[in-house]
């Protein structure tokens, strides 16, 4: 084993493209973060391979709040950038993205995920900080929309793309195949508190790393994360 790092943090995103869920235990299933990406809006009238609903379309979509709602039965609520608190199933929800994208949309749940490319994604606090640093903004690891955030121990800014092709085991059982680098598009300039788009951080990414930054991977073992676990290289 190859030590690499530490998890600094972990998060999920109940409602595609929606505000990020920080985490204190990650349960990690073989379909990736356990209710991560379990909803996403679709637009109705796209014929798109990528016909969901994200930031590209509304910005302020990254403003909605997904919590879960604990009962005899969990329920998802969403509480709007204007504070008004809706079932993630409901018509007023639906009715208000449509309206404020200009768009038909539907809820479309899916228990596997709605995955850009793969159930897990990693990035190294040290490309957040190198990416802050050559754009000139704040480091906002959210931007990035990541599960795990890894504090690695030689802090090399984009090491993550040599674990592509190895296997990373985190804590006590969880293992993760890495199989590509992620390519970034124009989301990530977008902040999660809202705001006009920052363009020098995709411009920054694609001059740093051929516009790739964080990578994604495949569930080989489920168990559980947490903030402070140890992360190796299987040699």
């Amino acid at each position: 084993m190859t030590r690499v790092g530490r998890i600094a943090s972990t998060w999920r995103y109940p409602v595609k493209s929606m505000a990020a869920e920080p985490l204190d235990e990650a349960v990690v299933t073989l379909q990736g973060v356990a209710q991560d990406r379990l909803y996403a809006f679709v637009q109705a009238d796209s014929s798109s391979p990528f016909p969901w609903l994200t930031g590209r379309e509304l910005a302020d979509m990254l403003r909605y709040e997904p919590r879960w709602v604990e009962g005899e039965r969990a329920a998802l609520t969403v509480r709007t950038p204007r504070g008004d608190a809706y079932a993630v199933t409901s018509d007023e929800l639906r009715d208000e993205l449509t309206r404020e994208s200009g768009r038909t949309t539907r809820l479309l749940a899916n228990y596997r995920g709605s995955f850009d490319v793969a159930p897990v994604s990693l990035m190294s606090a040290a490309t957040v900080a190198r990416i802050a640093e050559a754009s000139g903004t704040p480091p906002e690891p959210r931007r990035f929309r990541m599960n795990f955030y890894i504090d690695t121990d030689d802090g090399t800014p984009f090491g993550e793309d040599a674990w592509v092709g190895r296997v990373l085991r985190i804590g006590e059982s969880v293992r993760v195949g890495v199989t590509e680098r992620d390519k970034r598009c124009a989301m990530i300039t977008l902040a999660p508190h809202g705001g006009a788009p920052l363009t020098p951080v995709l411009r920054a990414v694609a001059e740093l790393n051929d516009a790739h930054a964080g990578v994604y991977g495949a569930v080989l073992t489920p168990g559980t994360v947490r903030p402070g676990d140890e992360v190796v290289i299987e040699d």
